[in-house]
């Protein structure tokens, strides 16, 4: 049973990780397409227009290879956790369906007419599609987190007879303390990696001086909107989440910080590696009494260390738990110093002749999605060993009946098409990035 548990969390954890790639592009992306044509209606340049459509295009490849690597998790509900779907489907299924027949739709319906239909629909019905894109993204965003906030810190249910449980409040479930912070940081984080995508392309045009007024224009757009997102990824978002863990999750707070002990004015470690022998970290870089200020915004104050919880509550991988969360803070301090010197070199007016600033905007936008993926699975593996916290363990969620060797073939041909669909999207978007903007120039 152990062996299938493992194997079924493996393969949700590949499809997951690989899916996320893409959601995390298309919520950052309608946001700036927005903004491209606000300011082509407002400034009355085709160069925006052209801009908006250019992106849309990327939109659309990456919102198809989202919807085609989004699917396999829902049949994963009913196949290898059909105990977790049994037991919590009186609830997730509440905030589950509203993502696929509502926002799922609000947002395929109006991208397929702001890509076919700006000639009929006029330049203002035109931006009217475009923030109905924006808006049914992060409506979807939402739904999902607020399912995920649901499993961090379940509220708004009661037991039934048979064990499962059902909702007592839509709208408790929707409001959940949890799902404001973590949404809140999920969106910040997707405007992150979106600004970096579009400054990336611009430093590249720039560089290779191919459409080098285009890179321009998206350097002017994106490096801004990174700088500004880049400080609200730490704070406030990440400040509210980070709260949010120590009240609800003490235990997580302390597995991420590598706080094996309790202690008043505690530290926070810089870096340094978990030993699970000795139950310490090795070589610690730390700043004295960080901890507690940044917790409970008092230096004295006591943070609760592993030791003082049960050992089987800890989560079961306390050292990837703490590397993960430790490259998501590491990378986005590392992100506000990219864009804060971007920042400052564009508003000085010589960003375009500072090559060896393009190269590192150029070479920095895979980090976003690293940084994204670390986010992620520091918010799922501080969860562990619970699969709805308190209330279900991960070890009783899975099913009775898909085994191990089942799980693990289809885990191979999870890899094996993956691949394929990956390699596909590359091929698309690096063919639309050597078409360029220009190709868009005239309304479709």
């Amino acid at each position: 049973m152990e062996d299938a548990l493992l194997v079924h969390r493996l393969q949700f954890a590949f499809t997951i990780t690989f899916h996320y790639l893409f959601p995390q592009l298309t919520m950052g992306l309608g946001f700036l397409i927005v903004l491209f044509k606000v300011l082509a209606l407002r400034r009355k340049d085709e160069r925006y227009h052209a801009a908006a459509r250019f992106w849309a295009k990327i939109f659309a490849i990456n919102f198809t290879m989202g919807v085609v690597t989004g699917i396999p998790m829902e049949f994963q509900f009913g196949t290898n956790w059909a105990r977790f779907s049994a037991f919590a489907g009186g609830v997730i299924g509440q905030t589950l369906a509203m993502e696929g027949l509502l926002a799922f739709f609000l947002e395929s319906t109006f991208l397929g007419l702001f890509i076919f239909g700006e000639k009929k629909l006029g330049p203002k019905m035109h931006l009217f599609s475009a923030v109905m894109v924006w808006v049914g993204s992060w409506l979807s965003a939402y739904l999902i987190v607020a399912t995920n906030a649901w499993m961090q810190h379940p509220v708004a249910f009661d037991m039934a007879p048979d064990g499962s449980v059902y909702i007592n409040s839509f709208w408790g479930l929707l409001f959940n303390p949890w799902a404001g912070p973590q949404y809140a940081h999920t969106i910040i984080a997707s405007i992150i990696t979106a600004s970096f995508v579009v400054a990336a392309t611009g430093a590249y045009y720039v560089l290779v001086e191919k459409y080098p007024e285009y890179g321009k224009l998206f350097l002017k757009m994106a490096v801004p909107v990174a700088a500004v997102a880049c400080l609200m990824a730490a704070m406030p978002t990440g400040d509210m989440q980070g709260k949010n863990v120590a009240l609800h999750q003490p235990v997580t707070l302390a597995a991420m910080e590598g706080l094996f002990e309790t202690k008043e004015g505690a530290e926070i470690v810089l870096i340094g590696q978990p030993d699970m022998e000795k139950l310490r970290i090795d070589n610690p870089i730390a700043v004295p009494k960080m901890l507690s200020f940044l917790t409970f915004n008092r230096w004295g104050a006591e943070v609760k260390g592993l030791d003082a919880f049960p050992r089987e509550d800890w989560p079961t991988n306390i050292p990837l738990l703490y590397y993960s969360y430790h490259i998501m803070v590491g990378l986005g301090t590392l992100f506000m110093a990219i864009m804060g010197f971007a920042f400052l070199f564009l508003i000085r007016k010589n960003l375009w002749n500072k090559r060896w600033m393009l190269w590192i905007l150029f070479l920095s936008f895979p980090f976003p999605y690293i940084a994204n993926i670390a986010g992620w699975w520091t918010a799922e593996l501080g969860r562990q060993p619970w699969l709805v916290y308190n209330l279900m363990r991960t070890s009783d969620g899975t099913s009775t009946v898909v085994s191990a060797g089942n799980a693990l073939f289809t885990l191979i041909g999870f890899g094996g098409m993956y691949f394929l669909i990956g390699l596909l999207f590359i091929l698309l978007v690096m063919k639309a990035i050597h078409a360029g903007p220009e190709k868009f120039e005239s309304a479709g």
